[in-house]
């Protein structure tokens, strides 16, 4: 088979769709949308399109035997196991997808992916549950295919860029992963519009452009300037899209998409992966408690020696209320400190981050440094962690309440209408609130319901 054409997405023969076509977009994977036939004309010269001549050795052009795709070469005869997410023999990245735990099914299709790549895919699951890290994985494994030495033998040489490729990819500074990622309550238009631009673009290193398009649940209005994108991307463009459910306006989208299911992760199996990593039992049940079912938001707690101290200052918040805005005032001085202090471990591993980034100038220059990309990235999780740190406090607090009523020491009316409150809290702060106002109106009417109680 040649090599004409664009590698690693279009330019191939029809291969066997590895999805069913026939499921729907609410049920599970719709059918690949591949957009208009984009084989060059016969007798169309172009340089990336035109057939290799016999003998010709040409990098771009070469006569593969049989295709080398990624890593290994692949062969109509390859299995590719039902239910088995391990990686294939020989793999040189075997770690590929090995953080992604608790998704079994999903590791499966997105191996079986590799082989196939179509335009468009979207991974709906909850927060947590290992979305954007496999998204990542994925965008980097894209990235390297075709970074095979001559014929279908795959040097050390290859193999390293292909390392160098998902290390970028992990660390969302690859010059050709493209992070879109909401500032508000919503993907705005400006944001949709951006979209559509890069879209267009050609990639900087690797044969593929990947747009990762984060909490597109939240798309709203501007599904309508995104959809043209999707449903035709140049030959070069492949969409990832993160949507937590599937709401009526993100329907269409996802009719163009291959649909890639993940499910919350039990905490029992992260407080198991955290205790074989020699975490200790109590802290373990902890961060995995906290975690909200993220193994690296639940990694990144257990590096944080004050972790179970503020757990048991969010939960005897309850206690502290006495009715007056004063206490209310001081207990948010309070929970906003913790917050603070929850973000100072991952300040640490930011500063590291950069520091590595500093050395990677210092050789190559700042071209393609990904800096810009770094510091998007690490003002996001800095957000993110403090977000994770309300929301597991407001489940410490949560728990204990649960406990005093099981004690009887307060009536189940109060106790009830005090969870709400506390479920509906955690749910705005994904609307990137005013935390002290947040709080402060959490707290004023928490004292009312347990003080009526």
């Amino acid at each position: 088979m040649g090599r004409g054409g664009r590698r690693g997405i279009r330019g191939r023969g029809p291969e066997p769709d590895p999805f069913d076509p026939g499921r729907e977009a609410g049920s599970g994977a719709a059918a690949p949308h591949r957009g208009p036939d984009r084989r060059a004309r016969p007798g169309a010269r172009g340089d990336r399109h035109r057939r290799a001549r016999p003998g010709e050795r040409g990098d771009r052009h070469r006569r593969a035997r049989p295709r080398a795709r990624g890593w290994i070469a692949v062969t109509a005869e390859s299995p590719v196991a039902d239910g088995d997410p391990s990686p294939p023999p020989g793999d040189p990245l075997g770690d590929l997808f090995a953080d992604i735990v608790g998704q079994p099914e999903a590791v499966v299709r997105l191996r079986t992916a590799l082989r196939s790549p179509v335009p468009a895919y979207l991974f709906v699951g909850p927060a947590g549950s290992g979305k954007r890290r496999a998204a990542r994985e994925f965008a980097g494994a894209l990235f390297a295919r075709g970074d095979g030495a001559p014929g279908d033998a795959l040097g050390e040489a290859a193999t390293e860029e292909a390392r160098r490729h998902l290390r970028l990819a992990r660390a969302e500074t690859h010059p050709d992963l493209v992070v879109v990622e909401r500032t508000g309550a919503t993907i705005t238009a400006e944001q949709a519009r951006e979209v559509v631009r890069v879209a267009s673009t050609s990639p900087v290193e690797a044969e593929v452009k990947v747009l990762l398009l984060v909490d597109f649940h939240l798309v709203g209005g501007q599904a309508a300037i995104v959809l043209k994108a999707v449903e035709e991307p140049p030959p070069s463009t492949v969409f990832v899209i993160l949507a937590e459910d599937v709401p009526p306006e993100l329907v269409t989208i996802a009719s163009r998409c291959v649909r890639i299911d993940f499910h919350a992760v039990p905490v029992s199996m992260i407080e198991a992966d955290l205790i074989a990593a020699g975490v200790d039992d109590t802290t373990a049940r902890v961060a995995a408690e906290a975690s909200g079912g993220d193994l690296t938001r639940a990694r990144l707690l257990v590096e944080d020696p004050g972790l179970v101290r503020r757990r048991q200052a969010w939960a005897g918040i309850a206690d502290r209320l006495d009715g007056t805005g004063a206490r209310v005032a001081d207990l948010v001085d309070t929970l906003i400190g913790l917050a603070d202090e929850a973000a100072k471990v991952l300040e640490v591993r930011h500063g590291a981050e950069l520091a590595e980034l500093e050395e990677r100038v210092s050789h190559f220059g700042e071209r393609g440094s990904g800096r810009r990309a770094l510091a998007d990235r690490q003002k996001r999780e800095l957000r993110r962690v403090r977000v994770d740190e309300f929301r597991g406090g407001l489940s410490a607090l949560g728990a204990h309440l649960r406990d005093e009523l099981s004690a009887g020491r307060l009536p189940p009316g109060a106790v009830v209408e005090a969870l709400e409150l506390l479920a509906g809290a955690a749910r705005d702060l994904s609307a990137n609130p005013n935390e002290r106002l947040l709080l402060s109106a959490l707290l004023l009417r928490l004292g009312e319901v347990l003080g009526d109680g």
